[in-house]
């Protein structure tokens, strides 16, 4: 470079020939800011969970504690809670290697089964009512409606998430680093949300 061009070189302006394109430093960035929001949420509602798994535990230690039914449709509401997360898992990695038409197959069968999972959920609730098993008359009956509702409405928040999510991926304006995002965070909290639920049935019911 001569000495004339390294004079009239500005520094401060980008250079058109190595500069890093605003898409894809906005799109890095988001993913990481979305990201450290999805864990710090994470960690509050794990938090929040484990207080009740510890109360659950120590409060069943009590006379009056009568344990609930097993309802084969819990079992039910399991498996199409399973299939949902295995569902979203599709959708990541379809995302990851740019097979868009996949990611829209896996995103409607997982919002789907997760819709039937909550719909199981208030159905067994229903059941539960109808053989006598009300909030009010025993402390395993409280504990139980509170842990599914808790639980039920952090997967219903979810789905709002996967509905935007499915949204982009359906959007032919949103670039495949946008919906990427999308889709792997909604992953992430449906793994954790399947977690969860198989934690407290095991607890409620197997321990």
């Amino acid at each position: 470079m001569s000495i004339l061009s390294q004079i009239s070189t500005k520094p401060w302006l980008p250079d058109d020939n190595n500069k890093v394109p605003r898409n894809a430093d906005r799109g890095t960035g988001r993913l990481a800011d979305n990201k450290v929001g999805l864990w710090v949420f994470l960690a509050v509602v794990s938090s929040l969970f484990l207080i009740l798994g510890n109360a659950y535990v120590a409060r069943r230690g009590f006379e009056d504690w009568h344990a609930l039914p097993e309802l084969g449709l819990l079992w039910f509401n399991t498996g199409l809670l399973i299939l949902s997360s295995i569902a979203l898992q599709w959708s990541k990695l379809s995302a990851s290697r740019g097979h868009r038409e996949s990611v829209k197959l896996s995103l409607l069968v997982g919002g789907f089964l997760a819709c039937g999972f909550l719909f199981g959920q208030l159905y067994a609730w229903h059941q539960l009512s109808e053989m006598g098993y009300f909030v009010s008359s025993n402390p395993a009956n409280s504990f139980f409606y509170l842990i599914t509702g808790i639980h039920g409405l952090h997967l219903l928040g979810g789905l709002v998430a996967l509905v935007r999510a499915t949204f982009r991926a359906w959007s032919e304006s949103e670039s495949e680093q946008v919906y990427l995002i999308s889709v792997s965070l909604c992953s992430v909290y449906w793994h954790f949300l399947l977690l969860v639920w198989l934690i407290f049935f095991g607890l409620m019911f197997f321990s």
